[in-house]
């Protein structure tokens, strides 16, 4: 039994009838390739039994502090009633990924059930070529990305034959979940109330040092100098590290959402993101950023929204270990059965108000740069430190009211981009083999009506874009504008000098036409959407 920490119990607090706060992935795999040549729900069932020791998360429920006074407990609870959590369904025909969008949009928008541990798995059959897919969420008060890619690799084996597990220790006859007592519960109520003012100044003095490169009071006058008075005065004299304006622009993205979500789902090589990559000397990730920025842009310059500035997005990072190589390898946090987050973010422009792709491509990469220095040196707790600042008797209430007034103002930031690594080899499910794995998160008032994920698997780049329709109407439309944006990447390669400069912030190329036509290649990127209600 262990409490939720501030960080875990805020994404709990801004739940409200609009905003869920779970993290889910969409897995597309091929039962031909299992013994049966079938993948069905009792398959999965026994599986989940065997090896729900080998993930925590799907195994702790939510113990309350009455009224509130306080921030909820873990309980671990062995007995899981797996019935009420694997759901089994089949798409309507055709079986395409309009229909597959369809049921997962639908399922994203709705919240998780408190009294029962946080996760839900859904097997949908029914997908054109004989597929099928494993839709899952867990709530993010529970997982990050590393430990929720742990639950997937617990799951998963490197062949059609399941790999042996060790069964888990037999619990003593008697032994039952260990609830917290009530007078427990209030006593440590009272003692946190009575030690939060001191928490929270503590807090306080240790954002202040980042105070510029936090989204929305990085605006106020003076942020930057405050941030370097209050290093000053912790006795860190090192200068900090320039960083450009964090102001993020009016877009259609950014307002009060509605209870509604689309999903859209689509993959590009990966091969072409690394040669991008080695091309220009940079890595992975300030490509797949590029992508996202020239897509965001493409959009925008659309719907006649482009505004004048970069948007602002905030990158998740995590700062626990990654898990080992391979499937069923937890990292050493893992080990303990510890549950939550351990993350913080880096806040960066996209570059969007660049009209030349090389420009662009040189620009991200130089605002990841600067991010990057930045983070190295900051208080990497900064996430945990605003959360901490807040009363836990007063979260729950004060939470979505200040996330909704932030829509409302425009504060805070354009969207979230999140790119996770995942495995380079083929992963298998009750011998089912994986074709691709979508990433799903989250979208708020505060931080935009839009969210873009990735993961890198066995050979492709998977994307899955998470929007409310009443800020993004035609979110479809994005995958298409991603293959767009990779394709004007790869036209620099074709116009780019045999030994381009591998280094530094200039062009990359000679500015190139923003729609110029090229031809496009057999599709290498699928795309899927449809709307949910909550």
């Amino acid at each position: 039994m262990r409490q939720l920490t501030a960080l875990d119990a805020q994404f709990l607090s801004v739940e409200s009838a609009t905003t869920a706060t779970h993290v889910a992935g969409v897995a597309i795999l091929d039962p031909s390739t299992s013994p049966s040549g079938a993948l069905t729900r009792e398959a999965l069932l026994a599986l989940l039994r065997e090896r729900l020791h080998l993930a925590p998360p799907l195994r702790m429920r939510l113990a309350d502090v009455p009224f509130g006074l306080d921030r909820p407990y873990w309980l671990d609870d062995p007995d899981v009633d797996l019935d009420a959590h694997v759901h089994e369904t089949t798409l309507p025909a055709p079986g395409g990924e309009r229909e597959l969008a369809a049921y997962v949009a639908g399922v994203h928008a709705r919240r998780l059930d408190r009294a029962r541990p946080l996760w839900e798995a859904h097997l949908i059959h029914g997908l054109e070529g004989g597929r099928c897919a494993l839709y899952t969420k867990v709530h993010h008060c529970a997982i990050d990305g590393v430990s929720g890619s742990e639950i997937l690799t617990a799951l998963l084996d490197p062949s059609p034959q399941p790999r042996r597990v060790e069964a888990p220790p037999v619990p003593p006859a008697l032994a039952s979940p260990q609830v917290p007592g009530l007078l427990a519960m209030l006593a440590g109520a009272i003692t946190r109330s009575i030690v939060q003012p001191v928490e929270a100044l503590c807090s306080l003095a240790r954002t202040a040092a980042d105070l510029d490169a936090i989204p929305v009071v990085a605006a106020l006058p003076d942020a930057r100098l405050v941030a370097q008075a209050a290093r000053a005065l912790a006795g860190d004299a090192r200068p900090l590290p320039e960083t450009p304006p964090l102001v993020a622009p009016r877009t259609p993205f950014n307002g009060p959402i509605s209870g509604e979500r689309e999903v859209a789902l689509g993959s590009v090589p990966l091969a072409e993101v690394r040669r991008v990559a080695r091309a220009f000397g940079m890595g992975p990730n300030d490509v797949v950023m590029t992508l996202c920025a020239s897509a965001l842009r493409r959009w925008l310059l659309a719907h006649d929204a482009l505004p004048d500035r970069p948007l602002v997005a905030a990158v998740p990072v995590a700062l626990r270990s990654r898990p080992s190589a391979g499937a069923g390898g937890p990292s050493p946090d893992a080990a303990d059965g510890r549950v939550g987050n351990r993350i913080s973010a880096m806040i960066t422009p996209l570059a969007t108000d660049v009209a030349s792709p090389g420009e662009r491509l040189a620009s991200v990469r130089s605002a990841l740069a600067a991010a990057k220095r930045r983070f190295a040196v900051s208080h990497r707790t900064w996430l945990d430190d605003v959360c901490a600042m807040v009363p836990s008797a007063f979260a729950a209430l004060a939470t979505p009211m200040v996330f909704r007034l932030a829509g409302v103002a425009g504060a805070g930031v354009n969207l979230i981009v999140s790119n996770v690594p995942g495995p380079r080899l083929p992963l298998y499910l009750c011998g089912a083999r994986m074709l691709a794995y979508h990433p799903l998160s989250v979208v708020t008032d505060a931080t935009g009506g839009i969210s873009i994920t990735c993961a890198s698997y066995d050979g492709r780049l998977d994307f899955g874009i998470v929007a409310c329709p009443s800020r993004l109407p035609d979110v479809r439309s994005m995958i298409g504008h991603l293959r767009e944006a990779m394709d004007e990447l790869l036209a620099l390669l074709d116009d780019s000098p045999d030994d381009p400069a591998p280094h530094g912030d200039a062009p990359l190329t000679p500015p190139r036409e923003e729609h110029e036509p090229r031809q496009r290649r057999a599709p290498a990127i699928s795309s899927a959407t449809a709307s949910g209600s909550m």
